[in-house]
């Protein structure tokens, strides 16, 4: 019976007998090809400044334990019980005094509630994307947002970014000529606020244009907003949805200013566009989990949540501090953004220098960053690398940029005295370890 089903759907090999047998989407998706290497990365003794994983250590720990032991106890059978396809009630209700803080005005019955925003990233790309259908995004990009156009098999077109975010004159270029081609345009995915990988925030000027422009062109934009109450010195901006009801889908989680592991996020949309989302996420995970959704309820309820954030900020300020300093004393000959928010550093190494080539040297050292390549559909970016600075205390952030100096250094010595190879331009996006986002 087996080998007949093997014979129905093709050859196989030794390693996987029902290779023949996948869809053909399935082709384009592999695991990354540095995710062995974290697995090293992940030893105490390498300071990793690859993943965006939020510095958990600064929760209160106990009072977090004292709430989860109470919900249990008081509200067990509701916790673990299914809940609704669209999420608990009140927890939508919180979510949209969250989202005030950026000056959305939104009511409970416009939220649905994901497991991370990354799957309400999925969520909107099931229902927008058939094959072939273009997504404009910035580049560079998310890679875990890369991975799930590639997996829906969009064809992702990149427009670039500077110092003040998305440049609205390449948007609109870009889009002009993707209509003079007929392609078929479905949305502009943007990370607007303090921006992962490049750190930088699309300005307060600039909002309003590229609303406009993506109007004009009738094309929705994707807001995904983890890091903008993350600002290190100024009050939040206001989201690209607080303009525009109609023409933003607004992605939001509290994995970045709360816990990652609650796995709570979140999608608001126009009404319609809403009722679509329900439909594809019951379809897919019948409800999201009951327990995290009342976990980070009564965390909201009980808990001094602005003050955590607060906390949060003056931490992630002090690492990403120390992570310039560190660059600007050892590593000289790069250049770099100074972000004002968020997790991430964007770094452009020296000329003639491989970030990808150049990492398995780099673990060797003890030190671990995310190649440029990974933020890029089309095989760019081998010239710059993401920093982290989100985790690791600052002395330990010192000690990994000193030891990544030492690496740079070398590789500058090699090809000084053997000239530059080719990178690799493949062009395969790949599909992130939860410890690269």
């Amino acid at each position: 019976m087996t080998e007949g089903l093997r014979d129905t759907h093709g050859e196989g090999t030794r390693l996987d007998p029902w290779l023949g047998a996948y869809a053909a989407r399935a082709q384009a998706m592999r695991a990354s090809e540095i995710r062995a290497l974290f697995a090293v990365a992940s030893r105490p003794e390498v300071v990793s400044l690859a993943g965006g994983m939020p510095y958990i250590g600064g929760l209160p720990l106990e009072e977090i334990g004292d709430m989860m032991r109470r919900l249990i106890v008081d509200r067990g059978e509701t916790a673990l019980q299914y809940g609704s396809g669209q999420g608990d009630e009140a927890l939508r209700e919180q979510i949209t005094q969250v989202m005030a803080l950026e000056g959305i005005a939104a009511h409970a019955d416009d939220v649905v509630v994901t497991t991370g925003s990354q799957q309400a990233l999925d969520l909107v790309t099931t229902i927008f994307i058939d094959p072939g259908d273009v997504i404009v995004a910035e580049a560079p990009s998310y890679v875990g947002a890369l991975g799930v156009f590639r997996a829906h098999e969009a064809d992702v077109v990149h427009v670039p970014m500077d110092a003040h975010g998305l440049i609205p004159v390449a948007l609109e270029s870009t889009l002009a000529r993707l209509q003079a081609e007929r392609k078929r345009v479905k949305f502009l995915y943007t990370v607007p606020n303090f921006h992962n990988p490049g750190g930088v925030t699309l300005s307060l000027e600039r909002r309003p244009q590229i609303l406009e422009i993506c109007a004009r062109y009738g094309v929705l934009v994707l807001e995904d907003n983890p890091y903008g109450l993350l600002g290190f010195d100024h009050e939040p901006l206001p989201a690209l949805r607080s303009m525009s009801d109609d023409g933003v889908i607004y992605l939001g989680s509290f994995s970045k200013t709360f816990a990652p592991g609650f796995r709570v996020g979140w999608a608001v949309a126009p009404h319609a566009v809403r009722e679509k989302l329900v439909l594809a996420s019951e379809a897919s995970i019948l409800c999201p989990s009951n327990a995290s959704q009342l976990a980070i309820s009564s965390y909201l309820n009980h808990s001094d949540w602005h003050g955590q954030i607060k906390s949060f900020r003056e931490q992630y300020r002090d690492r990403r501090d120390a992570l310039v300093g560190a660059l600007e004393e050892n590593i000289p000959s790069a250049s770099w953004n100074v972000p004002e928010g968020g997790f991430y550093v964007w770094v452009k190494l020296p000329a003639g220098l491989d970030s990808k080539s150049m990492l398995p040297r780099a673990v060797t050292a003890r030190v671990a960053y995310v190649p440029g390549t990974a933020f890029y559909y089309d095989g760019q970016g081998a010239d710059f690398l993401r920093l982290s600075y989100c985790f690791p205390t600052p002395d330990r952030i010192r000690e990994g940029i000193r030891r990544l100096a030492g690496v740079v250094d070398a590789e500058m010595e090699t090809v000084r005295i053997f000239g530059t190879g080719a990178a690799d331009r493949s062009g395969s996006v790949e599909f992130p370890s939860p410890d690269l986002a």
